[in-house]
């Protein structure tokens, strides 16, 4: 079981570890008052990464060797510059909104997805960074467009446990990208998605779609979970092409996390789409499936279930590397935990600032 879940929040970031006796207990704090909106505990070396959204002084990242105690600036992403007329739409750092590790093979290596829709690539833990030109040269990255922000992000970017020059990324709205080349070429691969918010002619759009997280199971890498703007998809041969699922209470949401041995369990944070985005009913529910989508179980127990507006960001469902512990963090700051797949919830705050992701990690 991992030892700790590190929140990014809108005011800081916070660990808990759980004790012995099965409570879990705030064990360091930083940053307090400023946004966290991504951390990557990597497991690889047990080195710690937080980005902050500093507004005016833009973003910034922090690197910690000692599991949250100290914590040292390094590098952000940079985009490159531009000269003469159009200096004034010179593309700038918005937003570190994902990090994971580069894979077993390239400890230190780390990706990075951004704001306005830049991937990054660090082979020294943060201490450089250099753009991946040839996603930001796509032709087709002119189609893409902002979902959740004014621009076009990177928000999911999965490593293929067996073969690190395998990547996919998730866009909002830019679709999902596949390389096998550790970068050096991508092809936009969408097969099964449909965009409800374009015009007819552009439903199938490759390039426009809206992925709002992308996960991948460990075990069964060819398996893919999207939560998409237009509902949930799995694909079985490695993002090639992508089936509808019909989820319940309701296909539309952000978050979306996958046993990291059962490609078919998988665990969704159902919402009333489309413009309200608050959980159906005003009850906070997980749906669960074990069997690949065909149904699902509407889970309840431990969690708010009247007059509840909890929203769960993309990043605010993750599960351990066991499958059996998960942990959930909404935007009015309730953080719950389960330690049985999501059968039932203890809540371990109700008074965070509103949680942008959660991460499980060694202490």
């Amino acid at each position: 079981m991992a030892k700790r879940i590190y929140i990014g929040t809108r005011k800081g970031l916070f660990a808990f570890e759980r004790e012995s006796e099965g409570k879990w207990t705030i064990v360091e704090t930083a940053f307090l008052g400023d946004p966290v909106p991504m951390v990557l505990p990597d497991r690889r070396d047990d080195v710690l990464y937080a980005a902050l959204d500093l507004g005016h002084f833009g973003s910034k990242l922090r690197r910690s060797r000692d599991s949250g105690k100290s914590w040292q600036e390094v590098a952000i992403p940079e985009y490159p510059s531009v000269e003469g007329d159009e200096a004034d739409r010179a593309p700038a750092l918005k937003l570190i909104w994902c990090l994971e590790a580069a894979g077993d093979d390239s400890p230190g290596s780390l990706w990075a997805g951004t704001a306005p829709g830049g991937l990054f690539r660090s082979d020294d833990r943060g201490e450089t960074w250099q753009l991946n030109a040839p996603l930001w040269e796509q032709p087709d990255r002119a189609k893409w467009f902002g979902g959740g922000y004014d621009v076009p992000g990177i928000h999911s970017i999965c490593v293929d446990p067996e073969d690190s020059k395998r990547v996919v990324v998730g866009v909002s709205c830019g679709g999902v990208w596949i390389t096998e080349n550790a970068g050096s070429s991508w092809r936009c691969s969408t097969t099964g998605m449909y965009a409800e918010y374009m015009p007819p002619e552009r439903r199938e759009d490759p390039a426009i779609q809206d992925p709002h997280r992308i996960v991948q199971c460990r075990s069964a890498k060819d398996t893919f979970w999207a939560q998409h703007h237009n509902g949930v998809f799995r694909s079985e041969n490695g993002g090639a092409s992508w089936q509808e699922i019909h989820a319940q209470p309701s296909s539309f949401g952000f978050a979306a996390a996958i046993h990291p041995d059962d490609p078919d369990t998988a665990w969704l944070v159902p919402l009333v789409k489309d413009e309200h985005r608050v959980p159906v009913a005003a009850a906070v529910v997980v749906a669960r499936t074990r069997d690949g989508g065909r149904s699902f179980e509407v889970l309840r127990q431990g969690l708010p279930q009247e007059h509840a507006y909890d929203v769960v960001f993309r990043h605010g469902l993750d599960v351990d590397g066991t499958g059996d512990l998960l942990a959930m963090g909404s935007t009015t700051g309730s953080l719950w935990v389960s330690e049985d797949q999501g059968e039932s919830w203890q809540t371990l705050s109700t008074h965070l600032p509103p949680i942008y992701v959660v991460r499980f990690g060694p202490g």
